[in-house]
């Protein structure tokens, strides 16, 4: 949700605050846009999958009744659950983000702000290089992509074949130049028409050993994480752990951070 229009502010996309019931609206234009692009294009159906904070924030009543929506948390897979299943032909990124210590609206790379950096097989990896690895296990591709200018640009390394559509130009970390939801989901419904061409499962990616490190912002969270099995510490800050597929990756991945946001307190983090 960070990604979607308008959006450039915490409150904007923290539950039950009157912001984020204004911007649920912007964020529902955004995946609407993006279901009645695909469908435009030849897709046979759309499913849309819930992915930011309690994964309630989509208004079922607003998107095309053509889609279908998962919703809520506890997931196998989390943001890209579903793909699994093995009939899933392209993955649509909608309302992404950078990740933890890089420049973007809202970066950050899982939880808000007690990660400072994620690297994936040694490359800084944020939520969409993540997923996009899961998928690739399953032979399906990322075909579009929606966020602020810097996630279209960074997408490029995870994703190159992939459409992008950038809904705000990034200024700092909470502020950005946003174009209008008009003009957007008109972005975003071209894109993905044009994106339901590349939605064209291939051979899965060949299931490798994947290390994943990840650097936290207190030290105290770096010893919570090495509760998770496999989990080794490699600094002050810093965690590693290396899994055989990119499914165990991501899955041992929520179970970190999962461990570690128990472990953050109010006041000193």
């Amino acid at each position: 949700m960070e990604g979607a229009t308008g959006v450039t502010w915490p409150a904007d996309v923290l539950p039950g605050t009157p912001q984020w019931e204004r911007c649920r609206v912007l964020f529902t234009s955004d995946v609407d846009a993006a279901v009645t692009g695909f469908l435009a294009g030849g897709a046979d159906e759309v499913l849309v999958n819930e992915a930011h904070w309690t994964m309630r924030n989509l208004l079922l009543e607003r998107l095309d009744e053509r889609a279908r929506l998962l919703t809520g948390r506890h997931k196998a897979l989390s943001m890209v659950e579903g793909v699994q299943h093995g009939d899933v032909d392209g993955v649509a990124l909608v309302g992404y983000h950078t990740g933890a210590g890089e420049e973007g609206v809202l970066a950050h790379t899982y939880l808000a702000n007690s990660i400072t950096g994620v690297w994936l097989d040694g490359e800084r990896a944020g939520e969409g290089r993540l997923n996009a690895a899961v998928a690739a296990e399953y032979g399906t591709p990322v075909v579009l992509v929606t966020g602020d200018d810097r996630t279209c640009a960074d997408a490029r390394g995870w994703a190159p074949g992939a459409l992008a559509v950038a809904v705000k130009d990034h200024v700092s970390r909470y502020a950005a130049v946003c174009r209008t939801p008009a003009r957007t989901a008109a972005d975003i419904r071209a894109a993905a028409e044009r994106a339901a061409a590349l939605a064209v499962r291939h051979a899965p990616a060949a299931p490798r050993p994947r290390t994943v490190e990840v650097e936290f912002d207190a030290e105290h969270l770096a010893g919570a994480a090495t509760v998770v099995p496999g989990v080794e510490r490699t600094g002050e800050r810093r965690v590693a752990y290396t899994s055989p597929t990119m499914y165990e990756g991501i899955r041992c991945f929520k179970a970190v951070t999962t461990v570690v946001s128990a472990a953050v307190e109010e006041q000193y983090g």
